[in-house]
């Protein structure tokens, strides 16, 4: 193996992995609670907080979705134009 390549991707690998860390310990700790009534109250949190993080995350989806699809037609209608100005009556 190439030495160059070893000192970077050790690094940028151990970096990927702390960072995946906090999020799954973020989603198994409510099921170690021992009361119900606390563990169903870590559950809703989490919940909450997850819908939050969706309802921000999807808007930009969307638009990007529609944003494309207006870019496509409009390409679509340039290579239309473009056909029945070259093939008149074909």
């Amino acid at each position: 193996m190439d030495s160059t390549f070893v000192k970077f991707a050790l690094p940028a690998l151990i970096a990927l992995v702390i960072s995946a860390t906090p999020a799954a310990a973020l989603e198994q700790n409510c099921r170690f609670i021992q009361a119900k009534a606390d563990r169903e109250a870590c559950y809703k949190r989490q919940e909450e907080e997850l819908a939050t993080k969706r309802k921000s995350v999807t808007p930009t989806n969307e638009s990007k979705a529609l944003e494309s699809l207006h870019q496509m037609r409009q390409d679509d209608d340039a290579v239309y134009r473009s056909i029945h100005g070259i093939c008149r009556g074909c």
